[in-house]
Parts: C-alpha cells; structure tokens; sequence
C-alpha cells in the first residue's frame, strides 16, 4: 500500500474514532431518556431501551414548566437574530464598502470590545438593568442583542469584501439606486450564506446560553429552557430521575439539530464563495 493511502486510511480511522467519541453521548442521552428509572444503571449498560418508554417525555411536558421556558428561550432568540442580524448587516457593510471619517478607529474599538470578559461587565449590567426594572423579564436578555454582534459584523466585512465588488455598488449608483435600494436589493442577497451561518451559530449560542437566564430570570414561568432543566436536575437528581432529565435535554437540543441541519448548506456555501473569490 502507498504512503498516500496510508495517510488517508490513518485519517480516517481518526476521524471515525472522533466521531463515535463525539456522537457516544448524544446517543446515551436519547437511550436513557427511553428507559425506566430502575434500567439506567444496568449492568453491562444497555444502549437499546428494553423495552421502550416514552412516558418521560409525558411527564417532562406534564410535571414541569417546560413549555414556558421553550417559548421564552424562542422568543429571546427570534427578536435578537431577527433585529441583531439586520444591525450587523449594516454595520458590516458600512465598515466594509463605506468610506467615513475615523472609519478605522472605530472598527479597532469595535474589535477590541471583544476582549472585555463578561464577568467584567455583569455586575454593572445587572445594576443598571435593576434601575430600569428590567429584572425578571426578558428585556436584559432581548434589548443588548438588538444592536448586533461584533463577531458577525467583522465575520460579514471580511466576507463582502471578496464576494461583494465596489464596482457592482458603482453601477448602481450610477442607474439611480439609493443607498437603501443598494442594500436591501445587492448587498443583503449577497450576504445571505454568510447570514445564514453567522444566524445558526448565533441561534445555537443564545439557545443554550446559560449564565445571563440564570442572573436575570428568578421566576419560573418566566426562565429559559436551559435554566429550567438545570433547575430539574437539583429537583429529580436526588430521586436518580436521570430518564426525565435527560428526556428533557432531547427536548432543548432538537431546536438546535434542526436548524444546524437547515442551515448547513450555508455554511459550505459562504466558505466556498470566499475561497473561490478570495
């Protein structure tokens, strides 16, 4: 066998061993999500519930608050990606086909935004927050992601800049489009991989975020769904109710799956785009 073909059967039977290694739990938390609390901990463990229950999510739905941190996990994310992602659109394609004065200085203070911890920020946030009596209600949750994200701004200004020519924008100028009209109607379908992308990764980030919920939300008809089964796992995990627990993180993960599996050929798209204009 030649070194190239023992090069690409080593690198495959890593990225098989990764895979397995990666997918292993996923699939133990669906397997354990259909047992009975009594099967869980079976000796040698069993992958394939037998026999199959689907009580616990019956009971999920039933016995907890699930659905209202479903929908509140729903609503933070619709409001900030739809408002947030249009913001960043335009911030992106300003910094990247605008000339204005101070125009470098500002995206250097954007950029360096970034190196600011959360942990620096948070109590002053939740002072302020709290002046405004905003605690306890979705809005310091909502209201920050209204302005964009800096990492979906540079990501898009890098992106435009190879898939978008100047001189496209100077066409339209010169047929009478407006400012407006050039966005909405050449830059915002050009940009669309690389929305759709930056919008799976953004939706997946505040879908499973975790910390600010758990500042901001004390009720629990009114905390997110990660929240929620953090708060069921101090509940059910001294009764070793693992199946519940885990039918409930299936629960919070098939949003994530189904986007991720939507947006998936945008993510191939906005990389081949770059590379073949790059």
């Amino acid at each position: 066998m030649k070194r190239e073909q023992w090069k690409d059967l080593w690198s495959l039977l890593l990225l098989l061993f990764g895979s397995i290694f990666m997918i292993a739990p996923f699939i133990w938390t669906i397997s354990t999500s259909l047992k009975d609390r009594r099967n869980v901990f079976e000796i040698p463990p069993q992958w394939i519930p037998d026999p199959i229950t689907f009580s616990n999510y019956e009971r999920v739905w039933l016995e907890s608050p699930l659905l209202y941190g479903f929908m509140n996990s729903l609503i933070i994310v619709v409001i900030v990606l739809t408002v947030g992602m249009l913001v960043s659109a335009m911030a992106a394609y300003a910094f990247g086909k605008f000339e204005f004065p101070y125009k470098g200085v500002l995206f250097l203070g954007l950029l360096g935004t970034m190196m600011i911890p959360y942990s620096v920020v948070m109590i002053p946030q939740y002072i302020g927050f709290s002046r405004l009596d905003w605690v306890d209600t979705l809005l310091p949750l909502i209201v920050p992601g209204l302005f964009g994200n800096i990492v979906v701004i540079f990501f898009i200004r890098q992106y435009l800049q190879s898939a978008l020519p100047t001189e496209l924008i100077e066409a339209a100028k010169i047929d009478g489009c407006s400012f407006p009209g050039i966005f909405f109607k050449i830059a915002l379908p050009t940009m669309k991989p690389a929305l759709a992308a930056q919008a799976a990764l953004g939706f997946m980030g505040i879908w499973n975020d975790f910390l600010g919920p758990l500042i901001y939300l004390h009720t629990p008809e009114k905390q997110t769904i990660q929240v929620l089964i953090a708060s069921m796992q101090a509940m059910y995990i001294g009764q070793s109710d693992y199946p519940m627990i885990m039918a409930a993180a299936v629960i919070a993960m098939l949003p994530v799956i189904v986007v991720f599996f939507f947006c998936q050929r945008y993510f191939i798209e906005s990389m081949a785009i770059s590379g073949i204009k790059g």
